[in-house]
């Protein structure tokens, strides 16, 4: 069912049978689930407590979907996942294997534009937090060349913005490079030092431990928000499990998807020291001026609902591990004729925003 306010996507059909022209399927196996070094197998930490103030339901917005290849009723047996197939293609598009599945530095908005990655966020400071609630819409915007991205997601970051920098992502985003398509598709990444050595997307390399056989990291996430059309939104969680101190995922309103175990990291070790929404797109002024990679729905926020693209309910989670409304929230944008931020509070969406933008304008070269 749909409400006034956007519909929930669901993650979309990974688990077609591969074909001869199909770099980004995904094979129909599951994989035992496993973890890094030194971490105990899923069963052994239990079910996480989960934040109070979780079973609130922004909006009444219909329940999350499930993966079109699960609707028939198919899903992996316990104790293995849905594993996205990693073709010679994929590699290739990377550059070589190191490069695989991580990104350059600069992933997160600092004072100064570095790197080509540009944003536009909004984000909480100067306390400390424990997790991060928000529902995200999802577009499907341009990206000029296979090399750049467009991407919107939730930040949990620790430490300095210098070399000790922690973070964990999850969002959705578009990227030729990594998935050999257009489609938004639901991932997420960490790093411990800044994103230098450490860290990568989704389930390539060791870190994130998925317990979910139903939902798969990468799957392209459907339907997808339309100008003037219906909109559709994702609602992630991300929280730091008071018992064992694991950070772990949520997608939609329950689906456990895995978690961070606490060892990864120094500072998040403890607590989040910042937490970020909002978007990012990489520039890499293939031809001389800036990009025209969208980003949000491509337009900008003054357009509003239907129009543009939005994060609402935003929530952070308190040393007593409960969801609470934002304070002291700002917003900012690095270029903002490219890509701007307007944000607002409501009694239906609380805190929310609207962002995004076309990039290469008249007001943007």
């Amino acid at each position: 069912r749909r409400s006034s306010q956007g519909s929930t996507s669901r993650l979309s059909g990974p688990f077609r049978a591969p074909t001869a022209t199909s770099s980004t399927a995904y094979r129909r196996t599951c994989s035992r689930r496993s973890t890094t070094p030194g971490c105990a197998a899923r069963d052994h930490w239990g079910p996480p407590v989960r934040p109070s103030g979780h079973h609130r339901r922004p909006n009444h917005t219909a329940d999350v979907g499930v993966q079109l290849w699960a609707v028939s009723g198919a899903s992996c047996p316990e104790g293995s996942v849905p594993v996205r197939r990693i073709t010679e293609a994929d590699v290739l598009r990377a550059s070589s294997v190191r490069r695989f599945g991580r990104v350059p530095m600069a992933r997160v908005r600092r004072d100064t534009v570095a790197g080509g990655h540009e944003h536009a966020v909004g984000y909480v400071a100067g306390d400390e937090y424990y997790g991060a609630r928000a529902s995200i819409n999802v577009w499907a915007p341009k990206v000029s060349t296979p090399t750049e991205f467009s991407l919107s997601q939730i930040w949990v970051i620790g430490g300095t913005f210098g070399n000790d920098l922690n973070t964990i992502e999850a969002g959705w985003q578009v990227s030729p490079q990594l998935y050999g398509d257009n489609s938004p598709r639901f991932f997420t990444y960490w790093t411990t030092d800044a994103y230098q050595t450490t860290g990568c997307y989704n389930l390539l390399c060791s870190g994130f431990v998925q317990t979910n056989s139903r939902i798969a990291m990468g799957a392209a996430i459907s339907p997808t928000s339309g100008y003037k059309g219906g909109q559709f939104d994702i609602s992630l969680l991300i929280w730091k499990d008071p018992n064992h101190g694991n950070w772990w995922l949520e997608f939609g309103s329950g689906e456990l998807v895995g978690y961070w175990p606490s060892f990864l990291f120094s500072h998040l070790a403890s607590h989040a020291s910042m937490v970020q929404f909002g978007g990012e797109v990489v520039d890499t002024r293939a031809e001389g001026s800036h990009t025209a990679t969208q980003m949000g729905s491509g337009h900008f926020p003054g357009e509003g609902f239907g129009r543009s693209s939005y994060f609402r309910n935003l929530e952070v989670v308190d040393w007593d591990n409960s969801l609470i409304p934002l304070t002291t929230f700002h917003v900012t944008a690095d270029h903002p004729n490219c890509y701007d931020i307007q944000g607002g509070v409501n009694a239906v969406w609380g805190n929310y925003f609207y962002y995004g933008g076309p990039g290469r304008n008249v007001r943007c070269t």
